[in-house]
């Protein structure tokens, strides 16, 4: 019995859209859903720490939920003269993860330094999907160039590399590491 896990199709270079849309595998559309797809990943990897608070769990799995929504948008073509919004994404999801940020700020040591990625193993990995969140954003952007994407989605990405920002500092707070701290060679 053959698996339904491969098809064979994509082995000239191309891959489906939503919808049926043959398109290749490297044009800015997959390279933006394919990076939101990774990033998803990398959450996976915080979530499996079993040391990971459950507030911040519950928070990464609707984080999760919505990029999965965020890559069926950015997978499907956008018609000329649309201006689709890309479902679960909205002003009010921007203003929830506002409060995620203040929350995790208020409960986290001020500091008055550069952060370098690190710590606990936790928040190391934290640091690390918050680069490739940053690096989803810029491929949405690069996409955004020459095709509608939803202005929302954008300003959601921005937010979320700081919503991982704050998520690392407060992991390594709860751990008790302290933060690696940028020493300029600079004077």
């Amino acid at each position: 019995m053959k698996s339904c896990l491969y098809t064979g199709t994509g082995d000239d270079g191309t891959t489906s859209l939503v919808g049926g849309e043959r398109i290749s595998k490297v044009c800015a559309r997959l390279e933006a859903y394919g990076t939101v797809d990774e990033f998803s990943s990398f959450l996976g990897v915080v979530l499996s720490n079993p040391g990971c608070p459950s507030d911040l769990k519950e928070t990464l799995l609707e984080i999760q939920n919505r990029l999965f929504d965020a890559g069926c948008y950015l997978a499907t073509s956008v018609k000329d003269g649309e201006s689709p919004c890309c479902a679960g994404i909205n002003e009010e999801s921007i203003c929830k993860l506002e409060g995620w940020i203040d929350l995790l700020d208020s409960e986290t040591p001020k500091i008055r330094a550069f952060v370098l990625p690190g710590g606990c193993e936790q928040a190391a990995h934290c640091h690390v999907a918050r680069t490739v969140c940053r690096r989803a954003e810029r491929r949405i952007l690069e996409l955004a160039i020459n095709e509608y994407v939803d202005p929302l989605l954008i300003k959601w990405f921005n937010r979320l590399s700081d919503y991982l920002f704050i998520a690392a500092r407060y992991l390594n707070h709860v751990n008790g590491v302290a933060e690696l701290t940028w020493k300029s060679a600079y004077k």
